[in-house]
């Protein structure tokens, strides 16, 4: 399993994660060689053999229900669908099936409470936040790159679980780190009028400041009521020859997935 990581958290049993390398797959420089997104410009054919090898290799119950990231704080909630096939596919409650890029539903993060059904997100410098809870109930897959922080993606994730988020476990996976990751002053003041507290993700930098999107993704989890949090030791932008990132490889690069199920 060199090819991935598996989150070091006290996650019950039954709760499965996993997050990629950018190694193991077939696509060919600059996406070389595990890109999962199919509109990176990567090609077609590859990524689907990427998605396949993924499935093989995890043992995947299920296509993961890949969606369609746009920074926003939308949650999706997945259920499931038994096709007359006997294939279960991972589908919104109120929904049609989304299994490809071409017709996934759009929003950044997802939950469910079934067992078998594959929640992921897709990052290159963005911070990917794997939960459960103790019990092994309730899993979700969060997309939260500043945009997403800063528009209330955790909060509304968290809100839409339902549950007392002093049970809920969070990882924070490979994302951009606060040494790499320059913005601009009026990301700044975004985070500041949210709340003083998210000063102490920046740090002055020549015209900018350096931004801790771990810290602002812990502190959001802290105000959401999640405070048993692991993860954030990685860095996408500096561990090239791990990960993919779009801040340090611009628009031509791949995605690392992100993925939580639990096992029936």
């Amino acid at each position: 399993m060199k090819n991935y990581i598996k989150p070091n958290w006290p996650a019950p049993k039954n709760v499965k994660a996993y997050t990629t390398k950018r190694t193991g797959g077939v696509s060919q420089p600059p996406y070389d060689s595990f890109n999962f997104s199919l509109i990176t410009g990567d090609n077609q054919d590859a990524v689907l053999t990427n998605r396949k090898i993924l499935s093989q290799e995890l043992n995947l119950p299920q296509e993961p229900s890949w969606l369609k990231q746009i920074h926003s704080n939308i949650v999706l909630s997945l259920g499931k669908n038994t096709q007359p096939d006997g294939t279960i596919l991972a589908i919104p409650t109120t929904n049609h099936i989304p299994i490809l890029d071409m017709t996934a539903d759009t929003a950044d993060a997802a939950f469910t409470t079934n067992t078998g059904v594959v929640c992921a997100v897709l990052t290159a410098d963005c911070v990917p936040i794997l939960v459960c809870d103790q019990d092994g109930t309730i899993v979700a897959a969060i997309h939260a790159g500043w945009k997403g922080i800063a528009t209330g993606v955790i909060a509304a994730t968290i809100k839409a679980m339902n549950i007392n988020p002093s049970k809920l476990l969070a990882w924070l996976g490979p994302a951009i780190g606060p040494n790499a990751y320059v913005v601009k002053h009026d990301v700044y003041e975004i985070f500041l009028k949210q709340n003083p507290e998210n000063k102490s993700a920046f740090v002055k930098y020549n015209d900018g400041f350096l931004a801790n999107t771990y810290l602002l993704a812990t502190l959001s989890l802290n105000h959401a009521g999640v405070t048993k949090i692991y993860g954030g030791e990685y860095c996408t932008y500096t561990q090239k020859d791990l990960f993919y990132s779009f801040r340090r490889d611009g628009e031509k690069t791949g995605r690392m997935a992100n993925l939580i199920w639990m096992e029936g």
